[in-house]
């Protein structure tokens, strides 16, 4: 199954797509799942809060927020929609002192992580998921 690029109320959206698609579908086989529909909706910040305030119950800006509908027990199959804001994944880049386009790339497997069972709500789990986030963009860097 693909994983999608699709854009609201911004014009942004990653380069390299293609790259990217397959970087995350590897991540996915490397975790043990099999790929099911995966989207990943750039949108404006507004859109954005929006959908926190919505869906989540929460009143503040974040850069990704993530709705799981994959069956890692039964079929293994990892699918979702991965709802991402560049203007605050732009503006944290800016605060951590990081390359923005990275921090974009750390957003999109931080993403499909959670998809593939992890979390972050705890000091444990944030670290093993930027522990996990790291071995990925380490294994993008390494494709041709």
């Amino acid at each position: 199954m693909p994983v999608h690029f699709y854009n609201q109320e911004t014009d942004y959206l990653p380069k390299g797509r293609m790259k990217i698609a397959r970087w995350i579908r590897q991540t996915i086989h490397a975790e043990g799942f099999k790929v099911g529909e995966v989207c990943y909706i750039f949108c404006s910040s507004e859109n954005h809060i929006g959908i926190n305030r919505q869906y989540l119950g929460h009143d503040y800006y974040t850069d990704v927020i993530t709705f799981d509908y994959s069956d890692l027990v039964g079929r293994k199959v990892v699918s979702g929609d991965i709802f991402i804001d560049p203007a605050t994944v732009d503006d944290n880049a800016k605060q951590l002192g990081t390359d923005p386009a990275e921090e974009q790339l750390r957003v999109i497997v931080h993403g499909v992580l959670h998809l593939c069972g992890y979390k972050d709500k705890s000091d444990a789990e944030a670290a093993q998921m930027r522990h996990k986030e790291n071995y990925y963009l380490a294994r993008l860097a390494e494709m041709e």
